[in-house]
Order: C-alpha cells, then sequence, then structure tokens
C-alpha cells in the first residue's frame, strides 16, 4: 500500500450535497483522516451542521455571502472560512468553492434543523 494518494479531481463524478454539487476527492473507506470537494454552490443551498467534522472552505470564484450561525459574511475569491463542528452554515450566491473536511467527510454527520 502506498503512503499517498492522487486523485484528478475533475474527473470525480459529481454528486448533489445541500450547498449545491461536490467532487469529492479522497472520499473511500479506508481514509479516515481528511476529504477535498470542489463544490459549485447552488441558488438553494441548505443550511446545515456537523456534529463531528471541520471544514475549511476556500473560494476560488464568484462573490457572495457564506451564512454562519445566522450571519451573512462577504466572500469573494481567496476569502478562506474555518468551520467548526455544530456551526449552522450555507453559502450564498454563485460561488465555486474547495472545501477541506477533516476528518474525511461522512455523509451521516450532515443535519438538519427543519
Amino acid at each position: 500500500m502506498k503512503n499517498y494518494l492522487i486523485e484528478q479531481l475533475d474527473e470525480v463524478e459529481p454528486v448533489q450535497c445541500p450547498c449545491g454539487t461536490s467532487r469529492r476527492a479522497f472520499a473511500q473507506p479506508d481514509n479516515p483522516t481528511a476529504t477535498l470537494h470542489r463544490v459549485d454552490i447552488s441558488k438553494d443551498s441548505r443550511a446545515h451542521y456537523h456534529k463531528k467534522l471541520t471544514e475549511i472552505y476556500l473560494v476560488l470564484e464568484g462573490e457572495g455571502h457564506i451564512e454562519l450561525d445566522g450571519e451573512l459574511v462577504p466572500v469573494k475569491p481567496m476569502t478562506s472560512v474555518m468551520i467548526k463542528p455544530g456551526c449552522r452554515h450555507r453559502a450564498v450566491g454563485e460561488l465555486c468553492i474547495i472545501n477541506v473536511c477533516v476528518p474525511a467527510f461522512d455523509p451521516a454527520d450532515e443535519w438538519f434543523d427543519d
């Protein structure tokens, strides 16, 4: 077994998520450490939170807002946001982001208030 993983992110099959469409690199059962996602934010993104997961967003394209526990924070390219467990969040606007998830993304750790 190799001591590294490589993914070609533009070849990863996109999946729907509360924020829009996500391409999830390194999302495999034998990797509990971290995942990296390229997310195209949809206009109807849905506020959610995680109980265990910390996310780091890096805005690549577009301008808009990140809603963090009800507060709208303006973002533009190269804005970085660390979202800790328990923080209700969603991206607002036509954005493309990189999302680093630590530990690795687990769909069972996605929670909604409604």
